[in-house]
């Protein structure tokens, strides 16, 4: 006999009627000779309700009252299933997070599971029930309840099906599956038969909508295949697993992240520590920061910007003057009129001009990049915030997401996941605790050289200038950061091409420099690029400041920096690579896979 999970989602239990059908969803599963685990999210706009109440009555509500508050809505939710299962004839029985045996740790409103007992499922099971779980919510050690954050849901339905070794987990959700952009925004936006766990866990962290990115995070590391499916029709959905639709195409999807807001430092010294003295203050005060660019400096000063959700920048703000007060002369700057556009695909890796195509379609949109970093499978550029839906359509149309990609129409193609590790995924199961940070490698690459060119106009187009040049010139662009304009409205753009190409970029770069009135052009023929990368990189947020820790630790300056969901790769000299990867092993012995 199979087991299914099966998680529905607000939307799909907003009232009685939608309740009811997905309560005939169970039992039909249950009918096909399954067992069946539904997990299921508060009714419609139930939780921003209960937040808004609680505001209204404490301007910042403690964070432990919040929890028991919002636990409350997924009990409703479980309550009135189990009510519409045994109307229509089944056994049902609902139980909360606790009740389940989920424990997690005690950071309130976000916390992460230690562990699920199963003895308890197992058994309701086992008796003909259909077992309904309350998303989004545990217990910690003293038995305080506590929530996973928002979008939890789709974590609890994960983490029980790998504890369960669930033969299907379904994610039901009011859209058709998962989309190459939003369709509110671009109508022609695909939807996708299957994509990748690195694509999906990226395209969830830049806010696609249909996921919550730990939830990812789980099932690359448990092996769990996830369908996502609509609740209201019999459409094919969408499979998350390890073999993406394409490993051909260069992206398989865009997004935009409309919520954000930057903060840019000016002057701050160019010496080892000097980051980890700013992230780890933010990090003390609970932020989250996504898009990290630190360029190259010059005459002992560099430039740092990164995005924080907009309702944390005065947080942010406090924690960034405590770091700079000692140092001086540093300006902190601030925007909250800004949006990330983003592209994602494994095949960029191994293409070149893919950076040439996104910045070319936003130059002919008249649109102009502010920020731009990338890891190996993503894009990001930041631009305004009113111009963010024009920049989404036009990088949409001119990579053809509309289209299926190529390589499905070869009957050949790998069309299955490879098989997860039986006893690895059994391993990591015992774990003490489920939701730890998982590293899968720390590596250098000392095959690489330095472009750095200083005082790029603020004007559309320039970035794309260049890099089609470069990929003209046949050279495979690997790192990419924009910093910020400064004071003189001219920004510094580096990247990271092969040492044996150092020269064919440099050629590229001077013929444009008259053109397009760069101020002057520096390399460096020989770099190291440090790199961390595993599972929950986005949700431990302290991944980069143990990075930038060790780093300082020995006297090894960072140079340039660059974050995905995956991956966090920086750059130093080439003479404090090794160093640099020894200390970084050390650092991250504790959680390798």
């Amino acid at each position: 006999m199979g087991l299914i999970v099966q998680k529905f989602g607000g939307t799909s239990v907003a009232d009685s009627q939608k309740i009811l059908r997905a309560a005939r969803k169970a039992i039909r599963a249950k009918q096909q000779g399954n067992r069946v685990v539904m997990v299921v999210s508060a009714m419609g706009h139930n939780t921003d309700m209960l937040i808004a109440l609680a505001k209204e009555i404490n301007e910042r509500p403690p964070a432990r009252e919040m929890d028991m508050l919002l636990s409350t809505g997924e009990q409703v939710s479980v309550a009135l299933m189990a009510m519409a299962i045994e109307s229509l004839g089944h056994r049902a029985v609902s139980l909360t997070g606790g009740q389940i045996g989920i424990r997690t740790d005690s950071t309130h409103t976000k916390a992460r599971i230690l562990s699920i007992s199963t003895e308890r499922m197992h058994r309701l099971l086992d008796e003909g029930n259909i077992v309904i779980a309350a998303g989004f919510q545990g217990i910690d050690e003293q038995f305080n309840i506590t929530t996973l954050g928002r979008g939890g849901s789709d974590t609890t339905a994960v983490a029980l099906a790998a504890v369960l070794r669930a033969d299907a987990c379904e994610i039901y959700t009011d859209v058709d599956g998962v989309f190459t952009t939003d369709p509110r925004v671009v109508p022609e936006a695909r939807r996708v038969d299957r994509i990748g766990y690195d694509e999906m866990l990226e395209l969830a962290s830049l806010g696609a909508g249909v996921m919550h990115n730990r939830s990812i995070e789980f099932a690359k590391k448990y092996g769990v295949s996830i369908h996502v499916r609509s609740s209201v029709s019999d459409a094919p959905g969408t499979l998350i697993e390890a073999t993406p639709e394409s490993r051909d195409a260069p992206v398989c999807g865009a997004a935009v992240t409309k919520d954000e807001a930057r903060v840019t430092l000016t002057g701050v010294p160019d010496v080892p520590g000097t980051s980890h003295e700013i992230f780890s203050r933010i990090a003390a005060r609970h932020v989250t920061v996504d898009m990290i660019v630190q360029n190259v400096g010059a005459e002992g000063r560099a430039n740092i910007s990164f995005t924080v959700p907009r309702d944390e920048l005065a947080v942010t703000l406090e924690a960034v003057a405590a770091a700079c007060e000692p140092w001086g002369h540093v300006e902190v700057g601030h925007d909250v009129e800004v949006a990330k556009v983003s592209v994602v695909g494994l095949g960029m890796a191994r293409q070149t001009g893919v950076a040439h195509t996104m910045f070319g379609a936003i130059a002919d949109a008249g649109i102009n990049i502010q920020m731009i970093t990338t890891s190996e499978i993503k894009i990001s550029v930041l631009v305004d915030r009113s111009l963010a839906h024009a920049a989404l359509r036009a990088v949409h149309t001119r990579f053809a997401l509309d289209q299926p990609p190529p390589s499905l129409a070869d009957p050949n193609g790998e069309r299955h996941p490879p098989s997860p590790n039986a006893a690895d995924v059994v391993m990591r199961l015992r774990d003490a605790a489920m939701e730890h940070l998982a590293i899968s490698d720390v590596s250098l690459d000392d095959s690489q050289a330095r472009v750095t060119i200083i005082g790029v106009p603020d004007q559309p187009g320039l970035a794309s200038r260049v890099f089609r040049g470069v990929a003209e010139a046949g050279v495979f662009v690997d790192m990419i950061v924009q910093s910020y304009k400064g004071k003189n409205g001219k920004a510094r753009l580096s990247f990271t091409v092969p040492r044996r190409q150092i020269d064919s970029a440099l050629a590229v770069t001077a013929r444009l420099q008259a053109d397009c009135g760069f101020e002057a052009l520096s390399s460096s023929p020989s770099v190291a690029k440090l790199s961390v990368s595993g599972i929950g990189l986005h949700s431990h947020t302290g991944v980069a400041i143990r990075m930038f820790r060790a780093l300082a630790e020995i006297g090894v300056n960072v140079a340039m920096i660059s974050t995905s969901e995956v991956r966090v790769n920086v750059v130093v000299s080439a003479e404090d690579g090794e160093r640099g990867l020894k200390a970084l092993q050390e650092a991250f012995a504790d959680a390798r896979l």
